[in-house]
Formats: C-alpha cells, structure tokens, sequence
C-alpha cells in the first residue's frame, strides 16, 4: 500500500488547503461555538469552494481541477486540528 501522507497530514492536498486557506482561521469565524469536526470540517469545504469561485464567474476546466483537488481533502482533519488549536490556546 502507498503512503500518501505529506508533512504529518493525510495527504498533499489536506495539508496545502490548511496551510494556504485555513491556517489562521478558528472555528468562531464560521459561526461554530460547539466543537463538533464534522460540522466544522463541512463548513470549511464550503468556505474552500466559496473562494474558488469568487470572481470566476465562470464553469470551466480550471475550476473543475480545483474542485478534484479539494475532493481529497480531508476536512474532518483539518477541522480536529482547527479544534484541537482553539481549545489549547
């Protein structure tokens, strides 16, 4: 079996959507006082698609292989890891 891991991270993609979309980011900036990382990790998978789109105004070939890449993000991750920094701050 392949390891697709990537500096500590499920993979590439989880760990590049963290560090230049969501680093810096807490769990109150989308509205979330409870602490629960599916509901979290939704809102930031929107958030990611928000961005992509904002000022596109267009579907296309582009967008299509962002939408790819951000699909093997694992946004549960990236939400426990947003948690786990909210909580021992």
């Amino acid at each position: 079996m392949k390891d697709t891991t990537y500096n500590g991270w499920t993979n590439y993609a989880t760990w590049r959507v963290n560090l230049e979309m969501i680093d810096g980011l807490q769990p109150s900036d989308f509205g979330f006082e409870g602490l629960d990382p599916y509901d979290l990790g939704q809102a930031l998978k929107d958030y990611a698609d928000e961005i992509l789109c904002q000022g596109c105004g267009y579907e296309g070939l582009v967008l299509d292989y962002a939408r790819a890449f951000l699909a093997d993000v694992n946004w549960a991750e990236i939400a426990r890891h947003m948690i786990d920094d909210y909580v021992n701050a």
